[in-house]
């Protein structure tokens, strides 16, 4: 199963679709990306859902499993499967929990974002998905467990999929001064060199974040 990138001669412009073991493109995974082609998102980005896709039925493949009657506990397992190196993915070699996750949280939250809308286009098209898009209440909206497709579903509580991974905050870094000083040389205009020293000047105002300031 790989990704290969396809070219559209009516569209003139280009896309991406996931084969199988055959070199046949995978029929639910080539209508997702053909209905994203068409309402022209970018080559890129229907790159990057081809990948988290194929990433995904590989896995179904490995577990023996149908893409229309997974259950959110499979989905669970997808995470944590991903998580894995390629030799763990593949069964070959045991996988220590010491061992560093493949893959972040912010990977793993794309990837469960594009299964989300990839199930959502199908959900709308009339495909049965079982599991998915049943509602477990435990009492209350607010502590009740709901389905990975639940925005989809005909109350629409909820807007977003119910499966996700914590990712930590990321500060911005801050430019050293020799960083700092570059993007000044390289400004061909008064003003932008002005304006990238008064930001500069304003941070080093800070207690915090005192240091020596670039030549303006």
């Amino acid at each position: 199963m790989h990704v290969q990138r396809v070219a559209v001669p009516a569209a003139r412009v280009e896309s991406w679709t996931v084969l199988g073991e055959a070199g046949v493109p995978i029929e639910p995974i080539e209508r997702y990306l053909a209905y994203l082609s068409d309402i022209d998102r970018s080559p890129n980005t229907v790159k990057a859902y081809a990948h988290d896709l194929k990433d995904y039925f590989t896995f179904l493949e490995h577990r023996g499993l149908d893409w229309r009657e997974v259950r959110l506990e499979d989905l669970g397992e997808f995470v944590a499967w991903l998580r894995l190196p390629d030799e763990g993915r593949a069964g070959a070699v045991a996988v220590l929990p010491v061992v560093e996750p493949h893959v972040g949280p912010s990977t793993i939250n794309r990837k469960l974002s594009a299964l989300s809308a990839f199930y959502a286009y199908h959900a709308r098209h009339g495909v049965d998905l079982g599991e998915l898009l049943t509602t477990w209440q435990t009492g209350g909206h607010r502590g009740g467990w709901k389905p990975f497709l639940h925005h989809v579903s005909k109350n629409q509580l909820q807007r977003r999929r119910t499966i996700g991974v914590q990712a930590p905050k990321k500060l911005p870094r801050v430019l050293t001064v020799a960083e700092t000083q570059a993007i000044l040389d390289a400004c061909d205009r008064l003003r932008d060199r002005f304006l990238f020293a008064l930001l500069y000047a304003l941070r080093q105002r800070r207690p915090h974040r005192r240091g020596p300031r670039p030549a303006s």
